[in-house]
């Protein structure tokens, strides 16, 4: 009630400083709503995939199947796939965001600096360094600057830039300005030595990504190699080893208990491709994920690629092995 009937100015400084996207106001990310829903709709299909495999339900992805393995691997695949996909892409999504606010932060750093040169507070030099253009980081800093010209003192607005911008870089450089605008003293020199810093910073880190692209792109490589591999083999090896193994049943050798071949198995091994499939593209795009930039949410945007592919090159595009006159 004291907050509905407080003067204007006073409701400003209180809106501004629970800005949207503090933790006060934001409640649960879009990329945790994404793995929440992504999670129901997979549960219903991997039930879906339950069913299709006790022979319950007769759902075709590829017509003239019917129930059994191939059609419940579909639904698993699928349910993966939702499962993973929207959490991985909002996920990359928000953090390649806040790595293009981070970007840019050496610049506004140094702006604040050269203002504080000329005799302004920490606070004025931040307002007069709104004016500027940070690209995406602009937003933030003219929120900053709105909270310190409503009356929020510097820490408490910094303090929210970190909550808005919640990184170890961000959370790093708000610590030191912060202790160094209470320690008093020269904070311009400060703020130039944490603006060299942080660019150094950025600098490996993208050092570290580009000599990383080299192992993810092998990693890409050999998933595709795999799948080529599984091709060859099932247009061309496998289907010889079941006409071999067919003319082996019909001779005399086979009656005679010399020779045999266990053709009829041979779609077994098939079911084994598709299961490696899975296991290669979940795993191979974790870890190209986790080698370019550290980050599992950026492996299981790699991750949904490879699994969408090979999924689809497995059911689509290889050619399925029937056994004449096997279940």
């Amino acid at each position: 009630m004291a907050t509905a009937h407080a003067p204007a100015s006073v409701r400003k400084v209180k809106s501004l400083s629970t800005a949207p996207g503090t933790k006060e106001s934001k409640g649960l990310g879009r990329e945790i709503w994404a793995l929440i829903g992504g999670g129901i709709v997979a549960a219903v299909l991997w039930g879906i995939a339950g069913l299709e495999f006790a022979g319950t339900l007769n759902l075709e992805l590829r017509p003239g199947e019917g129930t059994g393995t191939n059609p419940a691997i579909d639904f698993f695949v699928l349910g993966l796939l939702c499962f993973i996909a929207p959490y991985g892409f909002t996920m990359t999504a928000k953090l390649r965001r806040i790595a293009k606010i981070e970007e840019r932060l050496p610049d506004f750093l140094r702006d604040v600096a050269e203002a504080g040169r000329f005799g302004m507070t920490l606070p004025d030099a931040i307002v007069v360094a709104s004016t500027g253009r940070y690209g995406l980081l602009t937003d933030e800093i003219k929120k900053m600057a709105s909270q310190i010209e409503w009356g929020v003192p510097v820490a408490t607005a910094l303090r929210l830039f970190e909550e808005r911008v919640p990184t170890p870089l961000v959370q790093r450089v708000v610590s030191i300005v912060t202790r160094a605008n209470e320690a008093g003293g020269n904070v311009a020199d400060v703020l130039t030595m944490v603006a060299h810093d942080t660019r150094e910073t950025q600098l490996a880190a993208q050092a570290r990504q580009i000599s990383m692209l080299t192992y993810v792109t092998v990693i890409y490589i050999a998933f595709f190699v795999f799948l080529v591999t599984i091709y060859i083999m099932a247009a061309v090896f496998l289907p010889q080893m079941i006409t071999a193994g067919q003319g082996v049943a019909s001779s005399s050798l086979s009656s005679s208990g010399g020779v045999s071949l266990q053709f009829q198995f041979v779609p077994v091994l098939f079911i084994a491709f598709m299961v490696a499939v899975i296991v290669h593209a979940v795993g191979d795009g974790v870890m190209a994920g986790v080698l370019y930039n550290g980050r599992i949410a950026e492996g299981l945007q790699h991750a949904t690629i490879m699994l969408a592919v090979g999924w689809l090159m497995m059911r689509f595009v290889v050619p399925i092995l029937v056994v004449p006159g096997g279940s």
